[in-house]
């Protein structure tokens, strides 16, 4: 099982630094994701201080961009990088596709075959000499002079990673990507009961083997070396639970467990901004179904007995304030057991 982590908020003067310090950890692999920041620019900072770590986007709004740019972005940067780059893109909801980034939004799952598809025939155009002639529902790109053509890659084509929670979107992952990444709002139960039959259909549709096929993702673990960190990352982590669990395209998961009804009233709640009052509608129940509650030394062995027959490489999603010296340990415990 490998191990990936984050780069903590590090702003681009300090990215260097401290993706070398990560790297020196032990880390596998070093994510960034769109949030308040361009997902691709801190990692040609971070590919330039480190030499070994697989660098990735997890994710990048893949609707937010049309397939020309995106496979312009990844190609240079797994040239940059050595062949280290990991594209991860994700849908994002509708709200944000639309309302934030003023793109379209139309069958989320369909519209992300088809991007990963017109990427691979963008690719193929470079690497190959192959005619560019994508003709798609959604995408068409059909002309590429040599001006705008980079050229072969030494290293090939980036790694795809597709974040999917929904049974749909996850077998578009199995047919036409690399990698799944799936979502911190998730469960062992939900991972080998919907997430692991529909990467299989998704395969099995493409004549694809899971041997060539990582599921990858961030999970949930609340930890503390006393009783106030212990507590103070259940707070935080009860109400990152409760946050995703608010949004309508989530609740499959809460479904699985008996829990449905709940992602109407944290909707009603958020829509109010009682963030305080979702994080309290979490039970001791469901934290411990969501995360891996355990003292530092006890979390490795945990992630381990629920995931490592399923899961190839994780993160530690820790939406609370923890030291790095926290992560070290367990990182160096984890890989021990």
């Amino acid at each position: 099982m490998k191990i990936d982590t984050g780069l903590g908020g590090a702003s681009l003067s300090e990215i260097g630094t401290r993706a070398r310090e990560l790297e020196d950890l032990g880390y596998d692999g070093i994510q960034t994701a769109e949030t308040s920041h361009d997902p691709f620019l801190p990692l040609v900072v971070a590919a330039e201080h480190t030499s070994r770590v697989q660098l990735g986007t997890a994710i990048a709004v893949a609707f937010a961009r049309s397939p020309m740019t995106t496979a312009n972005t990844a190609w240079d940067l797994n040239m940059f990088s050595g062949g280290r780059m990991s594209l991860g893109l994700g849908s994002q909801i509708q709200p944000h596709i639309t309302k934030r980034f003023a793109m379209p939004w139309s069958h989320p799952a369909a519209r992300m075959r088809e991007f990963v598809a017109a990427m691979r025939a963008i690719w193929s155009s470079w690497q190959d000499g192959t005619k560019l002639d994508f003709r798609g529902d959604f995408y068409s790109h059909t002309l590429m002079t040599p001006f705008f053509n980079p050229g072969p890659n030494e290293f090939g084509e980036p790694k795809v990673y597709l974040a999917a929670v929904g049974e749909k979107m996850t077998e578009v992952a199995g047919q036409v990507c690399d990698g799944i990444l799936i979502h911190g709002f998730t469960t062992e139960r939900y991972v080998r009961e919907v997430t692991m039959p529909a990467i299989d259909r998704g395969l099995a549709a493409a004549g694809r083997d899971r041997a060539n096929f990582e599921v990858s993702g961030p999970l949930f673990v609340v930890t503390g070396t006393t009783e106030e960190e212990l507590e103070a990352a259940k707070v935080g982590t009860r109400r990152q639970i409760a946050f995703y669990g608010s949004t309508p395209a989530y609740k499959g998961v809460l479904d699985l467990h008996g829990w449905g009804d709940l992602q109407g009233e944290l909707n009603a709640l958020s829509k109010q901004g009682k963030w305080a009052e979702m994080g309290d509608a979490i039970d001791d129940e469901m934290l411990n179904t969501f995360a891996v509650v355990a003292e530092p030394e006890g979390v490795g062995a945990e992630l381990k007995r629920r995931y490592a027959d399923v899961v190839d490489r994780l993160s530690f999603y820790a939406p609370y304030s923890a030291a790095p010296e926290r992560w070290a340990a367990v990182l160096a415990d984890l890989k021990a057991t």
